[in-house]
């Protein structure tokens, strides 16, 4: 029996050894089990004031957020915690709202100082974070790692999402200076809790943790990459429990529609490259454009007018507006009606009747009344079967109402597009899309490569297939047509393009049937 017993103890003791082999204990920083600063952190939360003890910071403003300098007691968990993270498998990620590598889940990896470090947030700081809010957060923490490298960023948006109460990043990064971007912005809101601008720029530090709350107005962003040697590692996710009130989300007005302008062909005479205006060479377009609903017109315009519209807009002191808000677009639109006159010439162009009627030749689409649309031709052979039979046309063609031909209209904007500039699909482009034709002039992008950003992404709602990729190529007019279940952004414009000497500029003209 002694020998069994002492057996038995032997097996514990190997037990033992097999958990320490699989889970080293994370040590927290002494804050955590301070009793006091839980209290001090707990009240300045709850009246959105300010606290600092030794390495903890709470500041409210913009939102509340709180740091914590090492985190992590043990300098050599630390640092055997990034060497596991950095042999992970890690997978680009990449859309309209980021740019980035990310390992999948961290909640089932068995590395001894993951486990530990999984056990310790799972465990000890999700109760204090509960105790600090006055809330039961959940048992499950979503947590992964993040790689942000040279040109990597992460746009505007407030994390919300069912279930997510604090956020929470934990950086293991290399000495870290604010121009070497990849810092953590913080948004102002208005008064439609719509973010505004950056107000607080947290640059990245070793063993530091930063969280905050989940809420209606906790707009951030990672801000690109711009150093070209360094990695910003970070461990991130987020604690679950009830979701704070979130008010009505804003919905902003849709953009002022107008019918084409009277202008007949003598504009398109003056401007277009005559290939163009050939009913064959129109036939021909048409029938690319129906296989695959969009086409790029190279060298659309005449030489000429081309080089006089980029040296307007390069010399010109035009008046750029700003447009946001940044968690839905990021670039600047210019007033066209004080522009070059050249320029006015040209939008005059693109909302002209004449051409109107050209892009129904080229796309077979009826954007004009003149043009003739599948319903007539299937009318017409309706009716001249009616006549083989009775001689005029039926009672209930007769009888049929009188169709009231369509005016379509257009809203357009010249785009100036430089570093940071973007578009986000949003949620309510979804409810809102349409039937729509878009047009797309890049102007000034000759020396434009497809790894600066700035090329327009067409994707399928709620699906992550992209359907096509549209580049700024100079001088060639894109035509896409998308349905209600198409939605697009402009990828966002990185550092890499800041070789070139002036930003790209785009006309954009949306015609709706």
């Amino acid at each position: 029996m002694s020998c069994k017993r002492q057996l038995g103890d032997s097996e514990n003791v190997k037990k033992i050894k097999k958990r320490n082999k699989r889970e080293e204990i994370a040590k927290l920083s002494p804050l955590i089990e301070d009793e006091d600063v839980k209290r001090g952190v707990k009240e300045a939360w709850s009246q959105q004031a300010s606290y600092s003890h030794g390495g903890l910071e709470l500041n409210c403003y913009p939102f509340p957020h709180c740091i914590i300098r090492n985190f992590i007691q043990s300098d050599s968990f630390t640092e055997n915690l990034k060497r596991e993270l950095l042999e992970l498998n890690f997978h680009e990620k990449s859309n309209d709202l980021y740019k980035f590598k990310q390992s999948d889940d961290l909640k089932k990896r068995k590395e001894t100082h993951i486990t530990g470090l999984r056990a310790a947030i799972f465990g000890q700081f999700r109760t204090w974070m509960g105790e600090v809010l006055g809330v039961d957060l959940e048992p499950t923490v979503d947590i992964s790692c993040a790689k942000y490298q040279y040109t990597d960023v992460l746009l505007c948006h407030d994390d919300e999402l069912e279930g997510r109460r604090v956020a929470f990043i934990l950086y293991l990064v290399p000495s870290w200076e604010i121009s070497d971007g990849g810092t953590l912005d913080l948004f102002s809101t208005d008064g439609n809790f719509q973010p505004d601008n950056v107000v607080k720029s947290l640059v990245p530090s070793w063993n530091t943790l930063v969280l905050f709350e989940v809420s209606p107005t906790s707009f951030h962003q990672v801000a690109e990459v711009l150093s070209e040697d360094k990695c910003r590692l970070s461990l991130s996710g987020w604690f679950h429990g009830p979701s704070l009130e979130r008010p009505p989300r804003h919905i902003e007005p849709p953009l002022l529609r107008s019918p084409h302008l009277p202008r007949d062909e003598t504009l398109l005479l003056e401007w277009l490259n005559p290939l163009y205006l050939d009913a064959e060479y129109q036939a021909q377009v048409q029938e690319e454009f129906e296989d695959s609903s969009e086409i790029q017109l190279k060298n659309f315009l005449k030489e000429e007018k081309f080089k006089e519209l980029n040296e307007a807009l390069r010399l010109a002191e035009n008046k750029w507006t700003k447009c946001g808000p940044p968690n839905k677009r990021c670039y600047e639109t210019a007033l066209l009606e004080s522009s070059p006159e050249c320029v006015s010439a040209c939008w005059e162009l693109l909302r002209s009747e004449a051409f109107f009627l050209l892009l129904s030749n080229f796309t077979g689409l009826r954007l004009h009344y003149l043009s003739p649309s599948e319903e007539d031709c299937e009318e017409e052979v309706d009716e001249a079967q009616a006549r083989e039979t009775t001689g005029s046309p039926t009672e209930k063609l007769a009888s049929k109402n009188t169709k009231v031909p369509s005016t379509p209209v257009c809203v357009g904007e010249l785009r100036r597009w430089t570093h940071g500039g973007y578009t986000l699909l949003h949620d309510g482009d979804a409810s809102r899309a349409e039937y729509a034709l878009d047009l797309l002039l890049p102007l000034g992008c000759s020396d434009w490569q497809p790894d600066f950003g700035g090329f327009t992404s067409y994707v399928a709602n709620e699906e992550d297939e992209e359907l096509l990729t549209v580049y700024p190529e100079e001088n060639s007019l894109a035509l896409v047509y998308r349905d209600k279940e198409t939605l697009k952004f402009v990828k966002h414009i990185n550092h890499r393009s800041s070789t070139l000497p002036i930003g790209d500029a785009c006309l954009v003209n949306q015609a709706y049937t």
